[in-house]
């Protein structure tokens, strides 16, 4: 069997911030340090920091009046940040600067009276937060179809967004119908998916060529990962998702000869090199990588972090 490690792989620049941002907040103010939702989608990355004095909390009011409190790589609603100011939280903002900079255009395109298409998956935690910045003008989108079943008060005054880490071809697929329905629509003339969730997508379009097999190290809540093994399928290669070594199934690779190994966007490297160890010890699997697309892109820690 060969392996072959996708490039690029895991953490993209954004969860590198957030989960510096978490360790030194605990290293400097102390345990516990509240953080809102998940820091990032990964069950490792979660549990680690929990095991090390980290409290995750899906509702504000249970952070204690005072308390350190920081905001997760998926940004949160303008409302939650008023919250966290009346109760005189000391917040610290790791919100990725590539989903803080959608926040931004919704509020803006508000402003101006747009309503606003959102396209994302339902319930995400960057979707929730998107939406708080314009409840009341913002719609959201999901497939091609909803587009066809959207009702807005002025199709002459909408604008478009999309969530970071959509599937490139869904995200154009939508926008190019929303465009079609609508001729005066507005948005970027490149969608907001981010860089990494675009390479990652890329990476894995072109390896699949090549592969029996591609094995997502991922969580399942992770969208950049969800994506990433529903891509690999589109491209009718078998594929699968998983946390981590104990969800291998040994007899997914009975007659495999080239498995493609990469990661979601906030999966850890140390848990990729579990699995292909794995694979290693029992096929006797050769390893190779393969970079795709190079990336350097580095996020500042937040300013009450640095120095």
């Amino acid at each position: 069997m060969r392996i072959i490690l996708a490039g690029p792989r895991g953490f993209c620049a954004g969860v590198n911030m957030a989960i510096e941002s978490l360790r030194l907040a605990m290293e400097r103010f102390g345990t516990p340090v509240y953080v809102y939702h998940e820091i990032v989608h990964n069950t490792w990355v979660v549990e680690d920091f929990r095991r090390g004095g980290a409290v995750f909390v899906d509702d504000i009011e249970q952070v204690p009046p005072g308390a350190n409190l920081l905001s997760s790589a998926h940004g949160v609603s303008p409302e939650i940040r008023e919250i966290a100011a009346q109760r005189e939280l000391n917040v610290i903002d790791a919100t990725c600067p590539l989903v803080t900079k959608v926040h931004r255009e919704a509020a803006a395109y508000a402003k101006k009276g747009y309503t606003i298409i959102l396209i994302g998956h339902a319930g995400h935690d960057e979707v929730i937060g998107v939406t708080g910045e314009a409840p009341r003008s913002t719609v959201l989108v999901q497939t091609v179809e909803d587009v066809d079943k959207i009702e807005v008060p002025d199709p002459e005054k909408l604008a478009y967004l999309t969530q970071t880490t959509l599937s490139i071809d869904e995200a154009t697929r939508i926008i190019d119908r929303l465009k079609q329905r609508f001729p005066k629509i507005v948005g970027r003339s490149k969608d907001d998916v981010c860089y990494a969730t675009s390479n990652r997508q890329e990476a894995v379009r072109v390896l699949s060529r090549e592969a029996d097999l591609v094995l997502v190290v991922g969580s399942a809540n992770s969208s950049n990962s969800k994506r990433l093994a529903e891509l690999a399928a589109a491209e009718g290669v078998s594929a699968h998702l998983i946390d981590g070594p104990p969800d291998i199934d040994l007899d997914w690779f009975e007659g495999k000869k080239t498995v493609v190994v990469t990661a979601g966007a906030s999966a850890p490297e140390t848990i990729v090199q579990q699995c292909v160890e794995l694979l290693v010890e029992r096929f006797g699997a050769t390893v190779e990588s393969r970079m795709n697309r190079p990336e350097n892109v580095k996020f500042s820690l937040p300013k009450p972090l640095r120095g």
